[in-house]
Parts: C-alpha cells; sequence; structure tokens
C-alpha cells in the first residue's frame, strides 16, 4: 500500500510535521492569495523556489504523489494551451508591446510577451501544488479538522472534510485491490496493456468502487449517530496542538510574503510586472 499510496497522511519528524495544523492552513491560504493575485515573475520564482525546498524538507516520497502530480500535470498543459488557442495575443494586450517570434497561421502567433505570460501561469503551479501536497501529507486529517474549527469553521463540517481526507488512501487501496482481482481473474491491467483495455478496466472497477464506498459511508454515519456525533453546539478535539514559537515564525513570514505580493501592486503599476517597457 505504501508504494500506491496517494494523498494520504505520513507521519514524520520533520519541522513541517511540527507545525500546528493550524499554522500550515493558514501559511497554504495567505501564499495561496499571494501567488494567485500577482503576476509578478520576480516574487513568483523566488516562491517556486521556496515551495520546491519545502517540499525537500517535508521528506515526502515520489512514489506517494506521482500519480497526482502526472494528473495535475495533464490537466495544467491542456490549461496552457487553451489560453493559446482562445487568446494567443493576450499577452501583447497586457504588456503593452509585440515582438514576433514565429508568424504562424492567422492569428496563431508566437510573440515573446505571451510567451511570458504563459511563464507566469506555470510558475503560479510551481508555487502552489507543492504547498498544497505538502499540507495535506503532513497533517494529520483530525488536527486538519481541529485547525478548520478553530479558524470557525462548523465542527461537523470540519469533521467532514477530516474523513474525505482520512479515507482517500483507504479507498485507493480498494481500487488496487479490486485492480488485481480482475487481473488475477485474467484481464491485463498493467502497463503491459494496451491503453483503451486499461481504460475499459478501470470503468469496470468504477461501480464496485463506488458501491464499496457507499457501503463505507453508512457505516460511519451510524457509527457516529450511536455515539451522538453534533448533539452539542462544540466539541474538544483530542489531537488538537497549542500554538509554539515555531508557529508564530511561519504566521509572521506567511503575513510578509502577502504583504510584499499586494506592495508590487504598487511598485508594477498593477499586477503585472513588465519586463517589456
Amino acid at each position: 500500500m505504501n508504494q500506491h499510496q496517494m494523498l494520504g497522511y505520513t507521519p514524520g519528524n520533520t519541522f513541517i510535521h511540527r507545525l500546528n495544523g493550524t499554522t500550515k492552513l493558514l501559511f497554504l491560504i495567505l501564499l495561496s492569495v499571494a501567488c494567485m493575485t500577482t503576476y509578478d515573475t520576480r516574487f513568483l520564482l523566488a516562491m517556486t523556489v521556496s515551495s520546491l525546498a519545502l517540499f525537500k524538507v517535508s521528506n515526502i516520497k515520489w512514489h506517494q504523489i506521482s500519480f497526482v502530480v502526472k494528473f495535475i500535470f495533464v490537466f495544467s498543459l491542456l490549461n496552457i494551451i487553451a489560453v493559446y488557442l482562445f487568446a494567443p495575443e493576450y499577452g501583447v494586450e497586457l504588456y503593452q508591446s509585440r515582438t514576433v517570434i514565429w508568424e504562424g497561421i492567422g492569428r496563431y502567433t508566437i510573440t515573446q510577451q505571451q510567451l511570458f505570460y504563459e511563464f507566469n501561469l506555470v510558475l503560479k503551479y510551481f508555487c502552489t501544488i507543492p504547498l498544497a501536497l505538502i499540507f495535506l501529507l503532513t497533517t494529520n486529517p483530525s488536527e486538519f479538522a481541529s485547525s478548520l474549527n478553530r479558524l470557525g469553521l462548523s465542527y461537523k463540517i470540519s469533521y467532514a472534510v477530516a474523513l474525505a481526507i482520512r479515507y482517500i488512501p483507504d479507498i485507493q487501496e480498494d481500487y488496487f485491490n479490486i485492480s488485481l482481482a480482475q487481473q488475477a481473474r485474467g484481464f491485463e491491467m498493467s502497463k503491459k496493456a494496451k491503453f483503451s483495455q486499461r481504460i475499459k478496466g478501470i470503468a469496470q472497477i468504477i461501480l464496485p468502487l463506488i458501491l464499496s464506498s457507499l457501503d463505507r459511508i453508512e457505516t460511519i454515519s451510524t457509527a457516529m449517530e450511536l455515539r451522538r456525533f453534533g448533539e452539542k453546539k462544540k466539541r474538544t478535539w483530542y489531537s488538537q496542538q497549542p500554538f509554539r514559537q515555531n508557529d508564530f515564525v511561519v504566521i509572521g513570514l506567511a503575513v510578509i510574503l502577502t504583504a510584499i505580493s499586494f506592495s508590487l501592486f504598487y511598485v508594477n503599476g498593477g499586477r503585472f510586472y513588465n519586463p517589456f517597457k
């Protein structure tokens, strides 16, 4: 299971693992806002390097996230291509200049401004996706629920989110068990099989996987009702951690970086850094 685990909490003893769940959630939210609102390439490059460095420090293994990263890469690539197809000279409009690299066909030219704009889009993915993966894989789901509740979200909703995260590895384990059972019956679904055959096999797995998930949901909801979950307006959290010095330092750093991101609006005269002036 460890070879196929996806987005499942992995205990560890790194600096990031020891941070409070609320701290990590605030850090993720603030830096996601900072990276998504600005198009300053200098800031995005610095945040990309920092995010990848944090990813290395968190000691997350590639096999834990390989499927998710490949999935995100495909859709990110489709998004970049779609941006070009629908607005091939949007960058020219943004940066108020036009430097042609290739004339292309019709309106589909390639300009430095368009490439620079799409490069910034790619940097945004590299800024935020590693941070999100770090948060999901280094935060105990119960601690995550307590973090959401501490930030003002209802504990019922917080607990539902935590349950969803907690059972992602279990659902994936069911998927691989069903897949292995299919292969034991002679239906090839490994990388040796044709792509169309693998897609057909996945489609056959989805239905029993959904049914088993619904059965799990009913079991959990019944157990929670028997324990009178939701009877009180508030609840305590067993896994809630107090704030320590490192937590305040990290939150302060996130606030400073967000402030820098917004201050660049004034420096650049808007959201976009324009090196073509």
